[in-house]
């Protein structure tokens, strides 16, 4: 059972906004086995140049799944995250049952999938390795180097924690990190 806990920014959260946006989310619930309870936090956004944000995230006991969409149509955008947690969750599912060696945690509270994962596993191949020396450099510089590759991230080891950790370009054009604890 999915429970919704939904807030907006610039917009009114009204029941039938609400209504659809439980309903189209629910429909994920059939991922799951029974009796399995998880809290949807659903943040909708409005901007003045009248386009529309969505993001969801669900914590899962060893998965977090998180998507987002941005457009002029807020229904359509509802329904644009709708399909990518669904196909987050299919891309998750096939990757524990195709490889079956243990490397990726069992989630129990997926219902099967085994027509959808063998279609998936058959699309997914890994075609290049790269070894990669992680440096320390403080941030500005990873974002620097970042920018220099033509990459859209960068990893590294952050001078100031010495901890990995990751740059990379936003949809927006800013710029992210991610830190590991």
């Amino acid at each position: 059972m999915i429970k919704f806990n939904i807030r907006g920014e610039n917009i009114e959260v009204t029941d039938a906004l609400r209504d659809y946006v439980e309903e189209r989310i629910s429909n994920l619930e059939k991922y799951f086995n029974d009796g399995h309870e998880m809290t949807a936090h659903v943040s909708l956004k409005t901007y003045k140049d009248g386009s529309a944000k969505i993001e969801v995230t669900i914590p899962a006991k060893r998965l977090t799944l998180r998507a987002e969409d941005k457009s002029r149509d807020l229904y359509g955008s509802i329904d644009a995250v709708q399909e990518k947690l669904a196909r987050q969750i299919r891309k998750y599912k096939t990757r524990i049952n195709a490889k079956g060696n243990g490397n990726l945690p069992e989630i129990e509270e997926f219902a099967d999938l085994q027509e959808e994962i063998q279609a998936a596993y058959a699309e997914t191949k890994v075609v290049r390795t790269k070894h990669v020396d992680l440096k320390p450099m403080h941030v500005e510089e990873a974002v620097l180097q970042m920018e220099m590759s033509g990459h859209d991230f960068f990893l590294f080891t952050d001078g100031d924690t010495n901890t990995p950790s990751v740059v990379y370009k936003r949809e927006d054009g800013q710029v992210g990190i991610l830190e590991t604890k």
